[in-house]
């Protein structure tokens, strides 16, 4: 599965931002995806994951309550709604296919997206 994400940007501390992953293929329904970011000078963590049904998401304890994981098969797409940025959410996210439950990328991911959330 090849993956591209895009909306990232610069936003002030507080705004939102909505990430977006779209797949190239229609086995994308298959897979449980995630997002994942990398800090300068950090190494890449997990972010968010959904099941392939949706039915079933998982955040990281620093975004819990901020942001939203969401997809839409249909459209062979991946979403993360980002509310009320903070400085250390500045990363490059990437999207990704993983394994349910094990908060790792697995397989395909994409090309990251910079979110810059100065303070």
């Amino acid at each position: 599965v090849q993956l591209q994400a895009s909306g990232g940007g610069l936003v002030q501390a507080g705004g939102s931002l909505r990430l977006s992953c779209v797949a190239s293929e229609r086995t994308f329904s298959d897979y449980a995806m995630g997002w994942f970011r990398q800090a300068p000078g950090k190494e890449r963590e997990f972010v968010a994951a959904i099941f392939w049904s949706d039915h079933y998401t998982d955040y990281a304890d620093s975004v819990k309550g901020r942001f939203t994981i969401s997809r839409d098969n249909a459209k062979n797409t991946l979403y993360l709604q980002m509310n009320s940025l903070k400085p250390e959410d500045t990363a490059v996210y990437y999207c990704g296919t993983t394994l349910w439950g094990s908060r790792k990328m697995s397989g395909s991911w994409g090309q990251g997206t910079l979110v810059t959330s100065p303070a």
